[in-house]
């Protein structure tokens, strides 16, 4: 199995909450790490995500204890829309 992972940064302009985790978090800078697994039998090269992990809190909080929380990726997809809306 070939697994691969992306390690991106988003950015919030506003804070924001996503139903993984139980407080508003603040706006900011945070690490999203995506695995995604090769799907075999193909005959092209293809991936399926299997975790979406959001490093909390944002990059920028120094002094605190940092966790890592899977999120569904669609909720994040619509949460970084409506932060662009704003």
């Amino acid at each position: 199995m070939t697994i691969r992972t992306t390690d991106t940064q988003i950015t919030f302009q506003q804070p924001f909450m996503l139903s993984a985790f139980n407080i508003r978090q603040p706006a900011g800078v945070y690490r999203l790490v995506v695995d995604e697994e090769e799907i075999f039998g193909l005959s092209f090269l293809a991936y399926r995500r299997t975790a979406t992990m959001l490093h909390i809190p944002a990059i920028s909080v120094e002094g605190v204890r940092h966790q890592v929380v899977e999120v569904d990726p669609e909720e994040l997809a619509a949460a970084l829309d409506a932060d662009a809306l704003v």
